[in-house]
């Protein structure tokens, strides 16, 4: 990993910034590479899974990492322009200085991707590194090994390993890797994690991106459609069942209107998937280890006093690893549900008397990923987006938010830091560099000693309200 990284750093020196078709021949070939092996790659993630949806993996890990590199490749050119600023103060413009910020490449990206959408948060954010004029390095997770090597050699296909390469491997390699002088580094995964990753790139002053996760909630607010908003928040809760980072953790409704919508989410399950067992469209939970984890947090819940209510029958589902949506009312913050990303098909409910309770519930936990709010008040839902910090919003929808390529994304505090996608994405991953080119005329000749009444008169000229 060291070679590879000293030799993809040489060859940024050498080559210098790459030009527009340069960067556009790299999109093109990341793109070629998800077409050409889409089959391949929906194949792998079932097999690491113990099943997946084909359906789900071509629009979640295909499709949708096809179109950031597409939008990526419209707007290249555009983005990489210089970009005028003002000089201060303006008069100094009417002698000629000049003021414009350069958009360089930064060099070598490290990128940690994870296990639950491993092609997605890879490709999507290689838009914005190859973009930017980036060269980069890949750690995919151990977890869907699969996967991990299908995408080595996918990249090798199209990729000498001085432009992008691939390094899999168990958390030693890692670590190892984070512990690597990149001049960016990118990790997606658990908060508990970033904290080893942050450690790590320290000791370089290496700049990190994060994009963590939390407890997102779902607000169901005053005169929300409960069959839409429940169709809506189990689409969310149930693909890739529920293992996404911006999936809605738990949901939030006023208490007259808690069993009316458990009824309608009921109907929303039943409507996706008749059954369990054996479905194409429901995918698995990854190992029997976040398996476990999940039973054990509806374990748990029960016997602190939580009532569980699977949304359909289970049907031996849970011999395939697959668990069947629930939901889970009663609980509290002692409860592991509540107090732990779930990851998985559960949605706790916490009920409100108003939505200033809902707000207050919200401001009291860690600031998450995402915010969802249902309902047409536009009054209340302007509250809501004035009373809370979060990652993104999505109004009216789950996840959404996630897929509009010039839309940042991207944490705050313990749900990440910094943030990808679009034009945000290649600023990520580029240094704006400030430029300021002086008049010919000698203006700073009047801050130069020796000092006497011209710099007195500027100075009461600035030192002033």
């Amino acid at each position: 990993m060291h070679a590879t990284l000293e030799r993809q750093k040489s060859a940024q020196l050498a080559d210098g910034p790459p030009s527009a078709g340069v960067r556009i021949d790299r999109l093109d070939r990341a793109i070629g590479l998800l077409v050409d092996y889409a089959d391949e790659m929906a194949d792998a993630l079932r097999e690491d899974f113990g099943h997946r949806s084909v359906h789900a993996s071509l629009v979640t890990d295909v499709a949708a990492s096809i179109e950031p590199l597409k939008h990526a490749k419209r707007h290249v050119r555009r983005w990489m322009r210089r970009e005028p600023r003002k000089v201060s103060p303006a008069p100094l413009a009417l002698l000629g200085a000049r003021a414009w910020v350069d958009y360089q490449p930064k060099g070598v990206v490290g990128l940690i991707s994870p296990w639950n959408f491993p092609f997605n948060l890879t490709f999507a954010p290689l838009a914005g590194i190859l973009a930017a004029g980036n060269r980069a390095m890949i750690k995919p997770s151990e977890f869907t090994p699969r996967s991990s090597a299908l995408m080595q050699r996918m990249i090798a296909t199209a990729f000498g390993d001085s432009e992008v390469a691939v390094f899999t491997g168990d958390a030693e390699v890692g670590a190892a890797f984070a512990s690597l002088p990149f001049d960016h580094l990118l990790f997606t995964g658990a908060t508990s994690v970033a904290k080893h990753i942050m450690r790590a790139a320290a000791e370089n002053l290496v700049p990190v991106t994060l994009e963590l996760g939390g407890k997102s909630p779902a607000i169901v607010g005053t005169g929300a459609d409960l069959d839409l908003a429940a169709r809506r928040l189990m689409f969310g809760k149930t693909l890739n069942a529920g293992q996404v980072c911006v999936a809605p953790d738990y949901a939030l409704l006023r208490r007259d209107r808690v069993d009316a919508f458990i009824d309608a989410l009921d109907r929303a399950v039943k409507g996706m998937f008749p059954t369990f067992t054996g479905n194409p469209d429901y995918t698995a939970i990854v190992n029997a280890r976040h398996f476990d984890r999940l039973l054990g947090y509806l374990d748990d819940a029960r016997a602190k006093g939580a009532v569980v209510r699977e949304l359909n029958s289970p049907d031996g589902a849970l011999e395939e690893r697959r668990l069947v949506p629930a939901v889970v009312t009663g609980v509290d913050d002692t409860m592991d549900i509540m107090r732990d990303e779930i990851f998985g098909p559960i949605l706790p409910i916490v009920a409100y008397d108003g939505i200033d309770d809902a707000i207050a519930y919200i401001n009291g936990h860690a600031r998450p990923l995402s915010l969802y709010y249902f309902g047409d008040d536009r009054r209340e839902q302007e509250h809501v987006l004035a009373r809370t910090v979060v990652g993104g919003v999505t109004i009216n929808d789950t996840v959404m938010h996630l897929s509009m390529d010039d839309l940042p994304f991207g944490g705050i505090g313990p749900s990440g830091m910094g943030a990808y996608h679009g034009v945000d994405g290649f600023r990520t991953f580029s240094h704006a560099r400030p430029v300021y080119r002086q008049s010919r005329f000698d203006i700073s000749a009047m801050l130069r000693p020796p000092y006497g009444e011209t710099i007195r008169r500027l100075l009461d000229f600035k030192i002033r309200r």
